[in-house]
């Protein structure tokens, strides 16, 4: 059994791998010998993967997207933007535009230059409906003509 064991370890498997060298000269000269020389290979390709691709739309980013402004200047434009203002209430009709729809821009408008702003934006606004007094004639069928609905405008921002 233990000349078995021997065969094995010393000479079955031991044969299919390389033994190195005894002395350092002849181990470098049989290892260059048997790795392949280097060759010169061609330059790689442009791989067109999604890396790649990616890379190519953040070069091209700063021509797409507008300039990121500094602080300050965020802050200078924000300051332009906010301007005096004033919440008021009242109750204002809103006019009817070209359409048929209430315009309540202009009610607004109405409401903020009564109170002796320059311009305003609809905050909150309320509907009614006003109906002739022939629908309350007994046994009259309404008709679509007979009532309309009124939208007002009961509060808005004020801008100086």
């Amino acid at each position: 059994m233990s000349a078995a064991l021997l065969l094995l370890l010393g000479g079955g498997m031991g044969r299919t791998q390389s033994v190195p060298p005894a002395l350092g000269i002849q181990g470098q000269d049989v290892r260059a010998a048997s790795s392949p020389a280097p060759s010169a290979s061609p330059a790689p390709e442009e791989n067109p993967g999604l890396i790649n691709e990616m890379g190519k739309l953040f070069d091209k980013l700063p021509s797409i997207l507008p300039p990121i402004k500094s602080p300050s200047e965020t802050m200078n434009d924000l300051s332009r933007l906010a301007k005096p203002s004033t919440m008021v209430s009242g109750r204002i009709a809103c006019p009817a535009s070209s359409n048929g729809a209430p315009d309540c821009k202009q009610a607004a408008d109405q409401l903020c230059q009564s109170k002796g702003y320059k311009e305003g934006k609809s905050l909150s606004a309320d509907s009614a409906e006003k109906c002739s007094a022939k629908v309350l004639i007994p046994g009259r069928p309404r008709k679509p003509d007979d009532c309309r609905t009124d939208t007002f405008v009961t509060s808005a921002l004020c801008l100086n």
